[in-house]
């Protein structure tokens, strides 16, 4: 039987996993985005339904509970993307200010044309 958890957490998986399916169709996303989220979202999904599965590996690196696994790696994951996107703002922020230079530069002074 279903629980009120599995199920809103179903519900919730399955409006993400459309999110990322509609992205890759509005080419939001690329390919291998698409393949990594659908991956991360069905294997969530999986773990929903069968947390037992995790077992095996939990015993192998001797974590008491499998579901425990599931939860540290998605910290790991979770701090990984943080990481990256604290790497893309920061290039983008590194762009935009070459830009804002070089039109601050090149930009005639149009109070010095007034005079």
């Amino acid at each position: 039987m279903i629980s009120i958890f599995q199920m809103i957490v179903l519900v919730f998986l399955i409006f993400v996993f459309t999110r990322v399916v509609f992205r890759f169709k509005d080419r939001q996303i690329s390919i291998l985005e698409l393949l990594f989220w659908s991956a991360l979202w069905i294997s969530a999904g999986v773990l929903l339904f069968m947390p037992q599965i995790t077992n095996p590996i939990a015993r192998i690196l001797n974590i008491g509970r499998g579901i425990d696994v599931a939860v540290y790696l998605g910290i790991i994951l979770l701090f990984y993307l943080v990481f990256r996107l604290y790497v893309k703002i920061d290039t983008i922020n590194q762009d935009l200010t070459k830009i804002v230079r070089e039109i601050a530069v090149n930009k005639p002074n149009k109070d010095k044309r007034r005079k």
